[in-house]
């Protein structure tokens, strides 16, 4: 399993919305500009959250993007499952019913579906809150390196 360019903005994406919103909109142009990537690739992205559910948005001048429920709420689950599908590590698990005819006599079916389980379980365990909790904590270590 590899998570794509997509995935990985889209967590960097809305880290910063949860961390910079304060109440307020946080404009495409900041994080683009703050994330260090291009803000067409986030606009096709913060599309796809928003139309989800995960973002709420407003135009004008005051308008942007913010977090449609708390940090607690998003697991990096969740929104990995949004942009990139599936996680499955194997075609034979990706629908919901295992379509392959082998998989009654399969050596390696176990195997994968442990696997997938694991993904699972490890990318629903930390939400987006842990993740600001995480950026915040990695800023401060920083800081502190810098003044000594």
């Amino acid at each position: 399993m590899k998570i794509s360019t997509k995935g990985r903005y889209a967590l960097r994406l809305m880290i910063d919305v949860a961390e910079h919103s304060n109440g307020n909109y946080v404009s495409l142009k900041d994080i683009a500009t703050r994330q260090e990537l291009s803000t067409k690739y986030l606009e096709q992205i913060v599309g796809q959250l928003s139309k989800a559910g995960f973002l709420k948005s407003s135009r004008g001048a005051q308008g942007g993007y913010q977090l449609a429920r708390s940090p607690e709420e998003y697991t990096v689950g969740d929104i990995l499952r949004l942009t990139e599908g599936n996680l499955a590590p194997v075609t034979c698990l990706q629908d919901d019913e295992n379509q392959c005819q082998r998989c009654e006599g399969c050596a390696t079916l176990d195997f994968w579906t442990g696997l997938y389980r694991v993904i699972n379980q490890y990318i629903d365990r930390f939400t987006l809150a842990d993740l600001v909790k995480g950026e915040r904590d990695k800023k401060k270590k920083a800081q502190r390196k810098r003044k000594t």
